[in-house]
């Protein structure tokens, strides 16, 4: 017998018999508290999380998410949905109840003629970059290889290519959702399009997404990497950061990252540990501007260290795979800038010079272009004229370390906020998600996001999430709270 009973939210002790026959029923496996495999499966990426289900059902197919999606909701059973697990907050587990794991549903078809994928949620991105980059073809992805492609689109998703070709989820065609009764379902523009406008941003709140259908776009060799300063020169870097940035084209990604130098080989050995300001660039235009679009930015300073090349596209994502190591202690917040005037470089500096940890990094990444050509209320991903994010990443190693490391982001952020916009980004938010999802959501859609959740999850089966309430409904969703 395994060492933890399963517990329904009503404070019932689940038949053996039923997990048994549900068991029986799958193509495949259960794990169990007592399992040799158990430790290993309900960890997640941030080691700050660390919860106990009462059964794992690593999922092999859609016909796995139906049944499980029918036991848990049978049965009385909080859901916990893992894909990638890289979520800060640990959506992806919970304590007693089910976690449906889709990390092995790893199917990817790419067409190269209608340049789309058909691309399942067990994927992480370096996975599903490696398929289409063997046609030349992206799509606006995570820079951290190692996330998984479900949260992160369905949560938004913005990376290097996203001032050009938009969002993750600006570029979903199509989407097959398992919803809480039980039903598998097409999410698009032309079939069920308010599921559809829902899942670009709204989270896990629907459903779960078993295919994505992405539209790809065509991209060869880009111009990339980093260029490093030293701190003493912060102040002077982010000026003329700002000032360059006014111009760019919408092609060129940038990010500025305050950081220590992991020791890796992506970056020199002699500044392994050392605090420096890191301008990150992606140029994913025309080759033969790429060059002249970035020489300002190379000749200021110049820089200590240059590491810009040209390179593929699947490699510059997995450049910042370093500073974000898995089982660190992890506490992440961010906000939406309104500008980057000189208050809050003051804020920036203060507070990175007084930070914890030298495993903590802040970045500011400038976005707009794609991203703000989209109406706010197109999507459930309603910030779209902010100009830039920033966001705050505390990480130790040292658990009696924990209360330090997440008061310095606390007050890193309240000190941002009078030059914030209000708005946080979802996949972003840690222990304060519930707090927060209005922030995360935006005013302009609440209401429909709302009576979404009243249609398809009106009980509040998915609610391990950026969670958006439904309307109360005593009967029902009062157990699933």
């Amino acid at each position: 017998m395994p060492d933890l009973e399963v517990v329904n939210t009503l404070g019932e002790t689940l038949d053996e018999r039923a997990i048994q026959e549900f068991k029986a029923g799958l193509r495949g496996e259960i794990i169990r508290p007592g399992d040799e495999a158990y430790d290993t499966a309900r960890k997640v990426w941030n080691r700050l999380v660390d919860k106990h289900p009462g059964i794992i059902v690593r999922c092999a197919g859609t016909a796995d998410v139906l049944s499980a999606v029918n036991f848990a909701r049978n049965n009385a059973l909080r859901v916990a949905v893992r894909s990638g697990g890289h979520n800060i907050a640990g959506n992806a587990i919970c304590d007693g109840g089910v976690v449906i794991d889709l990390s092995r549903m790893k199917g990817i078809r790419i067409d190269p003629v209608r340049r789309i994928a058909t691309a399942q949620p067990g994927l992480t991105w370096g996975e599903f970059d490696h398929e289409t980059q063997a046609f030349d073809l992206a799509v606006t992805g995570c820079p951290q290889s190692t996330t998984g492609i479900a949260g992160f689109t369905i949560g938004g998703g913005f990376g290097h290519l996203a001032r050009k070709h938009g969002l993750a989820c600006d570029n979903l065609l199509s989407a097959d959702v398992v919803t809480a009764d039980g039903q598998l379902v097409t999410a698009s523009a032309i079939k069920n399009p308010d599921l559809f406008w829902g899942m670009r941003g709204g989270g896990g709140n629907f459903g779960i997404v078993i295919s994505f259908d992405f539209q790809l776009h065509p991209l060869g060799p880009v111009l990339g990497g980093w260029l490093i300063y030293p701190l003493s020169k912060a102040r002077e870097a982010l000026l003329f950061y700002r000032d360059y940035i006014a111009s760019a084209p919408d092609e060129l990604s940038t990010t500025v990252e305050f950081m220590n130098v992991p020791a890796s080989p992506d970056f020199p050995s002699h500044l392994h540990g050392t605090g420096v300001v890191g301008i990150f660039v992606s140029y994913a235009g025309q080759p033969d501007k790429a060059e002249e679009v970035v020489r300002s930015l190379r000749n200021f300073g110049p820089a200590e260290v240059d590491l810009i090349r040209t390179m593929r596209y699947r490699d510059l994502q997995t450049i910042f795979d370093s500073l974000f190591p898995p089982g660190l202690l992890n506490y992440w917040t961010s906000a939406y800038l309104k500008d980057f005037d000189d208050d809050v470089v003051g804020v920036l500096l203060n507070h990175i010079t007084n930070k914890p940890s030298p495993l903590s990094t802040v970045s500011i990444t400038h976005l707009l272009g794609a991203v703000g050509r989209i109406g706010r209320d197109e999507t459930a991903y309603s910030h779209r004229d902010a100009p830039f994010i920033l966001t705050i990443r505390s990480m130790w190693t040292d658990p009696s370390e924990s209360e330090k490391n997440v008061r310095w982001a606390r007050e890193f952020w309240d000190s941002i906020r009078p030059h914030a916009t209000g708005g946080v980004y979802a996949n972003f938010l840690g222990i304060e998600q519930e707090e927060l999802a209005g922030d995360a959501y935006g005013s302009s859609t609440s209401g429909r996001l709302q009576a979404l959740k009243n249609k398809y999850d009106p009980a509040n089966f998915f609610r391990f999430n950026v969670n958006i309430w439904p309307a109360r409904r005593p009967e029902t969703s009062q157990q699933f709270r």
